[in-house]
């Protein structure tokens, strides 16, 4: 009795500790969604507000309006969904090889993929800059944007597929074999259907950055009509920036996507994240 009594205490415990650690983590995000309702002059009060005595929900419009804000949405999701579809189209049978053959050129390759991860991108936009002004792709910035950010997350889901690969059991491949399939038929019918939560959450991981990515899409694309929401936002900022409630307007309307998806997907990203925890 005294066990199970011991045991709903510190069920309640640890839950009212993950709801506090909930709410630290969530505060910022009710601070922006509040500050973007504010008047300039309610911006400033002291002592702050925790909810506009009057909301400012005009704000949206203007800003959505003013900035353009449907053509930067278009274009974060064309370098997003570009990066997730080159990084599973390129990515998925690199980790599959990697998972299956195990050999002493197989442990150089995956070490190379790992080094590859650590190369920051304000270190290779330079040479990657150069690169694609000689071959003419700076002609196409937005694609010469996902191509650099698919090389920089390729590593990224290498690694993570491959353990969801390897959670796969392989006896499930040899059986299929020996009925007669062939290899390329077993990984599309037999292993990537096994795998397929674990590809879509590293996918979803890969779409979340390259959504909110920066420093390529400032630096090779200069069209405005071209560049993404995470640039649209850095033009708000300026040595007189007083603008708050628009900057938190537009910031809200940049991260509602990624919530959603988040939202949606949900137990498919729980479910992702523990495939390779069990075999």
């Amino acid at each position: 009795m005294n066990d199970n009594l011991n045991n709903i205490w510190l069920n309640r415990i640890l839950v009212a500790i993950s709801l506090a650690l909930a709410a630290v983590y969530l505060f910022p995000f009710y601070w922006m969604f509040i500050t973007s309702l504010k008047t300039g002059s309610e911006l400033f009060a002291t002592p702050p507000t925790f909810w506009p005595e009057q909301a400012q929900w005009h704000t949206y419009i203007e800003v959505w309006q003013l900035k353009n804000m449907a053509q930067y949405m278009i274009n974060s999701l064309y370098i997003a969904l570009g990066t997730v579809a080159l990084t599973a189209i390129l990515g998925t049978g690199c980790a599959y090889v990697l998972a299956r053959y195990n050999n002493f050129y197989i442990d150089i390759g995956l070490f190379l993929i790992l080094m590859l991860q650590v190369l920051p991108a304000s270190l290779m936009i330079t040479p990657l800059f150069v690169g694609f002004d000689q071959i003419g792709l700076l002609e196409l910035p937005r694609t010469a944007v996902v191509i650099a950010l698919s090389a920089k997350t390729m590593p990224f889901f290498i690694v993570l597929v491959r353990a969801t690969f390897m959670s796969v059991p392989f006896e499930l491949e040899e059986a299929a074999l020996v009925d007669g399939s062939s290899r390329v038929g077993t990984f599309f019918k037999i292993v990537l259907p096994l795998a397929r939560n674990g590809i879509l959450v590293s996918l979803i991981l890969i779409f979340m950055q390259a959504f909110g990515e920066f420093v390529y899409s400032k630096s090779i694309i200069q069209a405005i009509e071209l560049q993404p929401a995470s640039v649209g936002l850095n033009s708000f900022m300026g040595p007189n920036t007083n603008e708050w409630n628009k900057i938190m307007a537009f910031s809200m309307m940049y991260v509602l996507p990624i919530l959603c998806i988040f939202i949606l997907l949900q137990r498919r990203i729980v479910a992702g994240l523990t495939s390779g925890a069990l075999k």
